[in-house]
């Protein structure tokens, strides 16, 4: 009888430790910062070429894709470790604050209100809005020439609405489903031009279908410092990925970034930013 009773207890102890040990492997709210091995959510945009792609066999593409990897390698993860998330504009910060994601690299502006929110790591890269239009159209010397001209804006953004409160007032605005669509609509000549930031521009402009076909003005409308978003207070983190963006700059991996996923559009992109260099 004393046998069985110190057996059961034994077994309940197993149990036990069997149990903590599955829900350490299990790593649901983002990862371990420290890696080893262990896995990373990493959120990122899924439906921007050039800048976070799903490709229709599963796979994703794009700058921030190849900066989150980046990061992940020196924080210890193996891409095989790493969980892509999509993580829409607007979801960005619960994203964070949830713990979802360990970190967001997606065309996620730094700004005084997120800031409020969560904190940044960078910037990675300095974007502006831009304009793009057809390859051979010469009409835009600039944005003052999209007065009664089409401007093509994405349902729920600011970029077009921006410039035709500021830069011109008579700008006709198209409003469309989605960046592709503008796109479609700009070589069949329903619109005239399509605003957004110009890396973003640079990354649809890429796209094999659309080599050639498009450019980018070169208007410099705003600055968008691309920074990676994180855990507010997590002091720790921001510094690790500081330091791997930086290793990323000096080694060369930058450079090669912004040449395999903007190459194709000729996007004249600002150097490497410093850390901590918000442009204003």
């Amino acid at each position: 009888m004393q046998l069985r009773k110190v057996t059961a207890a034994s077994a309940a102890v197993l149990a036990l430790a069997l149990t903590a040990t599955a829900c350490g492997s299990s790593d649901d709210k983002g990862g371990d910062s420290a890696g080893g091995g262990k896995k990373i959510n990493i959120g990122i945009k899924i439906d921007q070429p050039g800048i976070g792609l799903k490709t229709p066999d599963g796979k994703y593409t794009g700058f921030d894709v190849d900066v989150a990897t980046y990061i992940a390698k020196e924080l210890g993860y193996d891409a095989k470790d790493i969980t892509f998330k999509e993580t829409k504009s607007a979801d960005r910060e619960t994203a964070i604050e949830r713990g979802d994601v360990k970190f967001i690299a997606a065309s996620y502006s730094i700004n005084d209100e997120r800031l409020q929110k969560v904190d940044f790591a960078g910037p990675y890269l300095l974007a502006h809005q831009d304009i793009l239009v057809r390859a051979d159209d010469d009409s835009f010397k600039s944005p003052a020439d999209l007065n009664s001209k089409k401007l093509c804006s994405v349902a729920g953004s600011t970029s077009a609405q921006n410039v035709h409160d500021k830069l011109a007032p008579k700008a006709q605005l198209q409003e469309y489903g989605g960046y592709s669509e503008c796109l479609t609509g700009l070589e069949s000549k329903a619109v005239d031009a399509l605003t957004t930031d110009d890396s973003i521009l640079a990354g649809f402009a890429s796209q094999k279908d659309f080599q050639g076909k498009f450019k980018l003005a070169g208007f410099q409308m705003s600055n968008e410092n691309y920074g990676i978003g994180l855990k507010k207070g997590d002091a720790d983190l921001k510094k690790k990925i500081n330091d791997a963006l930086t290793q990323m700059v000096s080694d060369g991996s930058w450079d090669k970034a912004v040449k395999a996923n903007f190459g194709p559009a000729n996007y004249k992109n600002e150097p490497a930013p410093k850390i901590g260099n918000i442009v204003k």
